[in-house]
This record gives C-alpha cells, sequence and structure tokens, in this order.
C-alpha cells in the first residue's frame, strides 16, 4: 500500500474517533484551500519569498505546540540528519516548485497535479526505494497514473515548452519530492519514537532554518502587500503549512496510513471549487478528466480495486 501521509512516529494513544475525523477533514480543507492562498499570495511576493514565509510562519506555530507540550528536542545526530534531509526534499525544494509554477498554471490545476502524490510514493517506494513491492496490479495503476497525467498535459495541443507546461513539469516534480519523501520516512524515520508535533516542527522548522539561509540570495525582490495577501500567507504558514501537518500526524495515528492517504482525493475538489468560485479559473475537459484516470490509477497502485473474496462456509 502507498500513502500520501507520513508515517506514524510515535505510540501515544490516539484521539477519539469523532475528533480525527473532524481533523481529517479540517486538513483536506485547509490543503486544499493553500492553492488559492498561494496564487494570491503570489500577486505581491516573489515565489521565493512565498516559500520561505509559509515555512517561517509554519514553523512558529509548531514550536507553540511543541513548547506547550514541553517536549524535548532529540538528542540523536541519524535523527537530526534524516530529519534535514527531509526538510529538504518534502518542504524547501517543492514548495519553491509549486510556487514558481503557480504563477503560470490556475490554482485548480495545481491541485489535481497535487494528486499524484500517492502515484509518485508507489514509484519511489516500490523502484526507488524499495522499501515495497509492486504486483502487477500496482504496476499497472502506476502505469495509468501516467497516462492520466500525458491526458492533463494535452499533448495533441502541442507542447511548445511554454511556461505553462515546464510549470506543470515542475508540479511533477514537486510531488516527485513528496513520493520520495515519503518513502524515505517509512525507511529511516518511522522507529524515532517522535510525537506527531515534533515530528512536524522539525521537519518544518529544519526547513524554514534552511530557506533563511537562502533568503538574501533568492528572495530580495520587491515586496506588495495589501489584507488579502497578508492574510493569505498567515493561512498559508499557520494552518496549511503548520497546524494542518499535526492534523494529519494524528489522522495517521489513528486511522492507518492508508485510510489516511485519502485525504488526497480531497483536496483538488476544494482546491478547483476555490479557484473557480474565488478566481474566476475555468478548467479545459482534458483536466478533470485525466485528474480521474489518474485517481484510478492510485487505487490501482494502492490494491484498493481488488474484488473480495466471498467468505467461506
Amino acid at each position: 500500500m502507498t500513502t500520501s501521509a507520513p508515517p506514524v512516529v510515535a505510540s501515544a494513544s490516539p484521539p477519539s474517533t469523532p475528533w480525527v475525523a473532524v481533523q481529517f477533514a479540517l486538513a483536506g480543507i485547509v490543503w486544499g484551500s493553500s492553492f488559492l492562498f498561494m496564487k494570491v499570495a503570489l500577486t505581491g511576493l516573489a515565489p521565493a519569498q512565498v516559500a520561505w514565509s509559509r515555512l517561517a510562519l509554519g514553523a512558529l506555530a509548531l514550536a507553540v505546540f511543541v513548547l506547550l507540550r514541553r517536549e524535548a528536542l532529540p538528542r540523536s545526530g541519524r535523527v537530526w540528519g534524516h530529519m534535514t534531509v527531509l526538510a529538504v526534499t518534502f518542504c524547501v525544494v517543492p514548495f519553491l516548485l509549486f510556487s514558481w509554477a503557480q504563477q503560470y498554471v490556475t490554482s485548480g490545476l495545481a491541485s489535481i497535479y497535487n494528486a499524484t502524490t500517492p502515484l509518485m510514493t508507489a514509484v519511489m517506494a516500490g523502484l526507488v526505494l524499495r522499501v515495497e513491492r509492486l504486483g502487477a496490479g500496482q504496476l499497472g495503476g502506476i502505469v495509468l497514473g501516467i497516462s492520466g497525467v500525458i491526458v492533463i498535459i494535452g499533448p495533441w495541443a502541442g507542447l511548445d515548452l511554454s511556461e505553462g507546461v515546464v510549470a506543470q513539469i515542475a508540479i511533477l516534480g514537486a510531488t516527485a519530492c513528496y513520493g520520495f519523501s515519503l518513502a524515505y520516512m517509512r525507511r529511516f524515520v518511522a522507529d524515532t519514537g517522535m510525537s506527531a508535533t515534533m515530528f512536524s516542527f522539525l521537519n518544518i522548522g529544519i526547513a524554514a532554518a534552511i530557506m533563511t539561509l537562502l533568503a538574501p540570495v533568492i528572495a530580495l525582490q520587491p515586496v506588495r502587500l495589501d489584507p488579502w495577501i497578508v492574510a493569505a500567507v498567515l493561512l498559508l504558514g499557520c494552518l496549511g503549512t503548520g497546524v494542518a501537518y499535526i492534523w494529519n500526524q494524528n489522522t495517521v495515528r489513528a486511522w492507518g496510513p492508508t485510510r489516511a492517504s485519502t485525504v488526497t482525493y480531497l483536496t483538488p475538489l476544494v482546491g478547483v471549487a476555490l479557484g473557480a468560485l474565488v478566481l474566476g479559473e475555468t478548467l479545459s475537459w482534458n483536466e478533470p478528466v485525466g485528474g480521474l484516470v489518474v485517481l484510478i490509477g492510485i487505487l490501482l497502485a494502492q490494491n484498493r480495486l481488488r474484488r473480495r473474496r466471498s467468505p467461506r462456509t
């Protein structure tokens, strides 16, 4: 099975089921809204500034939870090394790619492409890091998912390698980073014993520190702020890159990675709806159709379309 959520990293008792369901829904809504927040933020900030702002605000929000829980930082150099790798591959690189790409594609299309994360996780977990074995059905699902991506890109309309096409490829690069990171988590940090809060804080906090070091080089462009841009950045950082990570980790702990990964199916619905309602965005026919093909491919890659055997008497 593949997952779009990190593995369980703590053994604490899970929250009650109703509260977990609420957290699951809230994470899906917030992450689906993040594409709208990025689009609005980019009207006044450069892509690197958006990436840095969301990481810095997310780290501050998570730091508050760590301080309230009085959790101690891990002392193992191995843990810090692995978390630094994840900070780069799970946050810094994909956040920069998404921010740059959304200058040229709609927020709805970006949210559809984000749904390829479980597909990328299957590829990375089964073929790159080899933490899972892929059966024929799963490989077929990966191929079908790739076909869906091709439908979304729409090569029959002509590929002139314009910024729009390059931006779509950049988003796929971002979801490939997510897939690698999720497989890496399973292989190297699933047994660290960190709580969901500490895991999220280290992941986002280290990434924020790296982006702060890079800021003088890549984020010194002029800034234009208004109330909408400020609100979008605050929501993107504090909620989308902060609190939602804890909600997602709690869902993984209570429901397991397979059920928790279905949040990936909720985010494009929210992203497309908000893009249309708030920004007046429209979709070409091939984009939702390709997204549906990707979804079926994901279900196959996760072994969710197997027939149930009738019970024996």
